[in-house]
């Protein structure tokens, strides 16, 4: 009886030993079903890799070559943009080094792709937990990994493949990682960043806010083009009118002087540079009132009725959102809804606006989970009646650099109510230590 058990034993314990051998298929298992790469000038790279086996597979460690590239989604973004990058490796460090034959959609990639020349950093990257059963001694097909980065910096971005790793859940949970063994490696991808117009900081006051017809107005303003020739003009709502006047800009980007207003319609001022008033080179209108004091004849009385422009303003339904619990270990998404925030554009005037937003990172228990991984699906609803009309934002990263959750066009009739929300997804990495984990969403109207 002593020998058989001894032999159960002895078996059981090859098992355990084959079991624990799994942990190498990190080196190179197909991630099937992962995304397919864009088109574009991505090229394979090959670099050297060291890969550790899971301690209990009592192998050491694996120095290889992984073959791979990195692709993006959108190679000539803009700065606040979103890009979504693949890594693909395309030929592992090593086969599969056992006889045993490797099941099914037992495997999840993740990985790192570095960031350099105009902007530094890594992007986390992830596949899914699906893979085709591999046989004992064969060869792993390749397997993809994705994820988003924000671009912060105009220029020349490179893209060069990472450190991976294959976590796998059969028998055991059991982690291989791989590091390149002289970063960084080869630069796959290239994306260029056109830098966005700066902030327009343009704005004009006038010394009165009415005046009869013909009177002038002084006006006054920063913010211009040093030097710019300024065209300061009446407004009759959305529209202008023929009242107009020119101004240069001082060294400092100053204006001063003053503009005789004559149309009866006249409900604000505006200055703008070049050829026609536009959101990136002028002003908002200064409310001003033309007070019509022709004589009306006898027995007759003169009516006047005014229409105050308003402000643009924002409130929302609440300040905190309860997102949904994940387990621990699994790697999943926490989920919740964006509090319904409100926007009122009574101003009257041609300007459009836009509500973004931006997240830090997720403080916890010693821990923190990245900003980066928030991202959200933009909505937005429209008040009947409103002329504007309100244009949800781009699902994807919210980050510390922000996104547009909803805006308005400018146009020559604007403003309205207006309502924005979004569903909200944080990709929570497997084994985040338990715990509650808070960040802060900051909203800005413009």
């Amino acid at each position: 009886m002593g020998s058989p058990r001894g032999s159960g034993s002895s078996r059981g314990s090859r098992r355990r030993r084959w079991a624990s051998l799994l942990g190498v298929t990190a080196l190179a298992v197909t991630a099937g079903g992962a995304l397919a790469c864009p088109a574009g000038a991505a090229t394979n790279v090959n670099f050297p890799t060291h890969c550790i086996p899971p301690a209990i597979a009592g192998l050491p460690p694996i120095d290889g070559t992984t073959t791979a590239k990195v692709t993006a989604d959108n190679t000539s973004p803009k700065v606040g943009d979103t890009v979504t990058v693949t890594y693909t490796v395309v030929t592992p460090a090593a086969n599969n080094p056992t006889d045993l034959a490797l099941p099914a959609d037992i495997m999840t990639p993740t990985g790192k792709v570095a960031l350099g020349g105009a902007q530094t950093g890594t992007v986390t990257v992830t596949g899914p937990k699906k893979n085709d059963p591999v046989p004992g001694k064969g060869v792993f097909p390749s397997f993809s990994m994705t994820g988003t980065f924000t671009v912060t910096s105009p220029g020349a971005i490179t893209l060069s493949p990472g450190d991976y790793n294959i976590h796998t859940s059969y028998i055991l949970e059991l982690d291989t990682p791989c590091t390149v063994t002289n970063p960084p490696a080869p630069v796959s991808e290239t994306v260029t960043a056109a830098a966005n117009p700066p902030a327009n900081t343009r704005a004009i006051s006038l010394g009165s806010a009415s005046g009869s017809p013909g009177a002038s107005v002084a006006v006054s303003g920063g913010g211009f083009t040093a030097g710019a020739s300024v065209t300061v003009a009446g407004r009759s709502g959305s529209g202008q009118t023929a009242d107009r006047a020119t101004l240069t800009a001082s060294a400092q980007g100053n204006i001063s002087g003053s503009l005789a207003v004559n149309d009866l319609a006249t409900t604000g001022i505006v200055a703008y540079e070049g050829g026609a008033w536009t959101s990136d080179l002028g002003t908002a209108p200064a409310a001003y009132v033309v007070v019509d004091d022709t004589p009306v004849p006898a027995g007759s009385q003169k009516l006047t009725a005014t229409v105050k422009a308003g402000t643009l303003s924002m409130s929302q339904a609440g300040d905190a959102v309860a997102m949904s619990a994940v387990d621990f270990g699994s790697g999943q998404a926490s989920t919740g809804g964006l509090n319904a925030v409100t926007v009122k554009d009574f101003r009257g005037g041609p300007a459009g606006w836009s509500l973004t937003g931006k997240v830090t990172d997720f403080s916890g228990p010693g821990a923190k989970i990245d900003g980066e991984l928030l991202s959200w699906t933009p909505a937005c609803t429209t008040k009947a009646g409103s002329p504007s009309t309100c244009q949800a934002g781009s699902a994807g990263t919210v980050g510390a650099s922000g996104a547009t959750l909803a805006s308005t066009p400018d146009g020559t009739a604007t403003g309205g109510e207006f309502t924005a929300d979004a569903r909200l997804s944080l990709g929570v990495p497997a084994f985040t230590p338990p715990g509650s984990y808070a960040g802060v969403l900051t909203l800005t109207l413009t």
